[in-house]
């Protein structure tokens, strides 16, 4: 069987997630304490004691996802596949994983990442929601009416918008119009992979002139491209474009199993990509990473 080790984005922390890791495994405890060092805060005690008010703010859960998935994965000890993919902040996860990116580096990505989009849209005047039950080409059709973003193509009849709040709200009415079994607000402090992010992708662009990508050990599928990609560059160029654009993670999965990928390996909290897959392509199965 040919397996994929796929990493979790945003929306899948909890208070508490890798805290029995730390305490119990060494090469885990090296990872939180390699993140506390880069970002200059004990991040790993927000991780491990909450409150979740602070866990699920942007500049927090994205290097702390992250430090969980890149801890079991070293826990583990489990050999690198093939392939790695991860949704949105988890593609950072996979090119650390891959040794594209050292464990400090992606932290300090991410925590600019995340610093980065809250700054570029006014707390308030975006709006990320899920739309369930119509297929992405409705959407699209919907998003294009509104002038809004299609933010994630997670799998048939789920699919995640977002812009500027107006814009958004307006979308969900038409959704509900056009049969959507629910439309509805996510619970994010700022909208996701949007042209109003653009600001965001500028500061990402800057930060990334500083920082080496190396060749990754493993074949990355691409959250752009929905395609395999290593050349460092066009990584790079992934990383910024997908501030601004939709994870197209369903035609990420199709692309898995065209390449003879049976089965995808979640690393990381929660288990979000897990059910995904097989509503995706039913197959592949999938499953967490067992440590």
């Amino acid at each position: 069987m040919s397996s994929i080790l796929v990493f979790p984005g945003q929306g899948s922390q909890s208070v508490g997630m890798g805290r029995e890791l730390y305490e119990n495994n060494p090469d885990a405890r090296a990872v939180f304490d390699e993140v506390d060092d880069a970002l200059n805060q004990k991040l790993s005690d927000i991780i491990f004691n909450g409150p979740m008010e602070d866990l699920t703010l942007t500049t927090n859960v994205q290097p702390a996802i992250m430090a969980v998935s890149v801890a079991m994965l070293r826990a583990s000890q489990m050999p690198l596949t093939e392939y790695v993919a991860g949704h949105s902040l988890g593609e950072y996860t996979a090119l650390c994983a891959a040794g594209a990116l050292s464990v400090a580096d992606t932290a300090r990505l991410l925590r600019l990442r995340g610093d980065a989009m809250q700054r570029a849209v006014p707390v308030g005047a975006g709006l990320t929601a899920v739309i369930l039950g119509l297929d992405i080409d409705k959407v699209r059709e919907i998003c294009a009416a509104t002038d809004c973003d299609v933010a994630n193509d997670n799998s048939p009849g789920q699919v995640v918008v977002s812009g500027a709040r107006d814009i958004v709200e307006k979308t969900l009415e038409m959704a509900k119009a056009a049969g959507a079994k629910r439309a509805m607000p996510l619970a994010l402090s700022v909208p996701v992979h949007c042209r109003i992010q653009s600001p965001a992708a500028d500061e990402m662009r800057a930060a990334l002139e500083n920082i080496e990508i190396k060749t990754p050990r493993a074949i990355l599928i691409s959250n752009k491209t929905a395609a395999p990609m290593t050349d460092p560059n066009e990584i790079k160029e992934a990383l910024i474009y997908q501030i601004t654009h939709g994870v197209r993670w369903r035609e990420s999965v199709l692309k898995m199993h065209e390449l003879g990928i049976d089965e995808t390996i979640e690393v990381g909290p929660g288990a979000v990509l897990t059910g995904l897959t097989t509503r995706i392509c039913s197959e592949m199965t999938s499953k967490k990473l067992e440590i």
